[in-house]
């Protein structure tokens, strides 16, 4: 019997991350919110065996055939990898496919464009299989992250691929194993603004999550029972004797961001929401990134500054930093916080918390 051709829509929301910024390849609690700007694939069966896809945004196209072992032509080649993965996974590809992919969500700007179109693209090539599958927020995000980050033995966490397919507010705790709260907040208007600035992740990686796992591998080895999951700011003292001076604020911004980041969880399951305090706890949040892990950037303390007088109740820097995007709650005067971002430099963005991946339709053609 011959399959249908399907010609399908599949859309996944970009995400900023209101609390634990550098925390989930820790393995410390996060809280993740999906982003009313969304990729989108929209994606039929051809009758040969080849990929195609038209990329206009970025004016690019990429054809490749479907035999397998397919190998990989870039470091972060995620069209071929996500096929790998998933035939390794028991799916089968009997037809090719035409995809055309637009996006909203800014580019290599801290906002998980790259994780939202790895999900939305799993998720095509699970539909378009000979198996045909729809899969669950979270199998996607599963098979994304392995084909994203595990594939290319990435530094990353899992994140981004969790909060762009599950969509909403959520609290994801890694230790000792995930765990995903779906929260509900009466959040308003967010204003997203890109500074412009290309992000240094390499470089922040390999000072701050490099530079904390030493700290967590020296302290271990004399103190056995030394945990990032349970040191108190208190016992610091500790341990001040065998850490240099920047261990010392590196690992006490490390922990100050593990407690907003509970504290921020307990004030989102609240039943009414101070949005008040939200935006005090994300101003707090930015003078630990700026000061102790030290990731923002002056144009980014600036485009914060602006928003903060013209309205804005918080915000922070969005993302790995070094550059990239900035973000702030601005439940009143939206519009003119966006202008003074934009006045600032900044490009701005209002947005608001989105669902996850959703097939927008699927029609037989």
């Amino acid at each position: 019997m011959t399959a249908p051709t399907f010609f399908i829509r599949v859309s996944t929301p970009g995400r900023i991350c209101l609390f634990g910024e550098h925390q989930d390849y820790l393995h410390l609690p996060v809280i993740p919110c999906a982003i009313s700007r969304r990729i989108t694939i929209i994606g039929k069966l051809r009758d040969d065996a080849r990929a195609h896809l038209a990329m206009p945004d970025i004016q690019s196209e990429l054809t490749f055939a479907l035999s397998p072992p397919l190998v990989y032509q870039n470091q972060r080649d995620y069209f071929r990898s996500a096929v790998n993965l998933l035939r390794r996974e028991g799916y089968t590809f009997s037809r090719g496919f035409d995809g055309l992919v637009r996006g909203e969500i800014p580019i290599n700007s801290g906002t998980s464009s790259s994780s939202a179109l790895v999900v939305t693209w799993v998720n095509v090539l699970a539909r378009l299989s000979d198996q045909q599958r729809i899969l669950a927020p979270e199998e996607s995000a599963r098979l994304a992250h392995a084909a994203e980050v595990l594939e290319f033995h990435e530094p990353g966490g899992m994140m981004d691929h969790y909060a762009t397919a599950c969509g909403g507010v959520l609290s994801l705790r890694f230790h000792p194993e995930l765990q995903i709260e779906r929260l509900a907040p009466a959040l308003h208007a967010f204003v997203l603004g890109d500074s412009g600035e290309p992000k240094d992740t390499t470089g922040i990686l390999r000072r701050v999550k490099y530079g904390v796992l030493d700290i967590v591998q020296q302290l271990s080895r004399r103190h056995p029972d030394f945990s990032l999951y349970t040191l108190a700011q208190e016992d610091l003292p500790r341990y001040a004797s065998e850490l240099n001076a920047d261990q010392k604020f590196l690992l006490q911004g490390t922990l100050r961001n593990r407690d907003l980041t509970g504290e921020a969880l307990a004030l989102l399951r609240q039943p009414a929401l101070d949005h008040h305090r939200l935006g005090a706890l994300l101003n707090d949040c930015q003078a630990v990134l700026r000061d102790n892990l030290r990731i923002s950037t002056p144009k980014i303390d600036r485009m914060l500054e602006a928003a903060l007088h013209a309205g804005a109740y918080g915000g922070k820097i969005n993302g790995s930093g070094g550059g990239g995007c900035m973000f702030v709650y601005a439940p009143e005067r939206t519009a003119h916080v966006a202008a003074a971002i934009a006045e600032a430099g900044g490009k701005a963005y209002i947005v608001y918390v989105d669902e996850g991946t959703r097939f927008e339709s699927a029609e037989e053609v």
